[in-house]
């Protein structure tokens, strides 16, 4: 079962965003740490600016970024709010 899908997305300051989603819940993450030294696709969202200009997308329900980065919405709303991550059933 999918998570809630983000709603509002509002940066803060430094890499902390402040996310509310589908069901009401709110919370703020600090990506620092998933951004910082990762390269690739990341690198430009060290620059604040770029990672301000992060935005919602209503169609997959989470955050991205004019580079194309988005993020994992059941990742999203585990950070945001405390809950674990769902876990898939196994099929046979």
């Amino acid at each position: 079962m999918a998570c809630p899908s983000a709603t509002h997305v509002q940066p803060l300051t430094g890499y902390q965003l402040q996310l509310t989603f589908s069901d009401g819940a709110t919370g703020t993450i600090d990506l620092q740490s998933r951004i910082l030294n990762r390269g690739g696709m990341f690198s430009p969202l060290e620059d604040l600016a770029f990672f301000r200009s992060v935005q919602l997308d209503p169609q997959a329900g989470t955050l991205c970024w004019p580079n194309g980065l988005d993020l994992c919405p059941d990742v999203l709303y585990s950070l945001a709010t405390g809950n674990p991550l769902p876990v898939p059933h196994a099929t046979r």
